[in-house]
């Protein structure tokens, strides 16, 4: 149920009352950030999935339903926003790679390179398998999104010496897989 203040508040702000609007933007704003970067793993688009929510919240002022809080309402949305977002991401990273494996299959010119090329593919993701959760992550994190060591520590709340040992440790099992792999044949 929504306490007094909120409904005060939100009657104000849907009879389009600006000052009480910019108080709730100042309160939350900064709050809502950082949650947001904590799902998307960057400020940068967290600030805009925050400031596309306080937007939404604007424009519909006057139908919007908040049935709860403000505050609950605002850390939803941001929620949702951000999980959105990262999904974006997901579906987008998907089709670059098939992307990229069509255009390496297609650079091999003979059936035994691609069979070859498949073969060293499944055996770098058996070795994936093989590495601890913290590890596989960090590598793919590093790896795949580009991260540096320092954002990777940051994100995770560990280490840069950690993600360093992690990297080094992932590296030495992919080796020896690989290394193991290209010994029989």
């Amino acid at each position: 149920m929504l306490m007094l203040t909120d409904v005060t508040v939100l009657h104000k702000i849907k009879e389009g009352d600006i000052r009480t609007f910019e108080q709730v933007f100042r309160l939350y704003y900064s709050p809502l950030c950082l949650y947001a970067a904590g799902i998307t793993g960057r400020m940068a688009v967290a600030e805009e999935v925050v400031q596309e929510v306080f937007y939404c919240l604007w424009r519909d002022r006057q139908t919007i339903q908040i049935f709860h809080s403000i505050k609950s309402y605002l850390y939803v949305a941001v929620r949702n926003g951000s999980l959105q977002y990262v999904e974006h991401c997901e579906v987008r990273e998907r089709h670059q790679d098939a992307i990229a494996a069509k255009e390496q299959e297609q650079a091999l010119s003979t059936p035994e390179e691609v069979l070859e090329y498949k073969e060293l593919e499944s055996v770098i993701c058996r070795a994936m398998t093989k590495l601890p959760e913290r590890r596989q992550r960090i590598f793919r994190m590093h790896r795949d999104e580009g991260r540096k060591y320092n954002e990777i520590a940051t994100l995770l709340s560990i280490s840069i010496k950690t993600v360093e040992a992690e990297m080094s440790k992932a590296l030495q099992t992919l080796r020896k897989e690989i290394d193991e792999y290209i010994y029989i044949l």
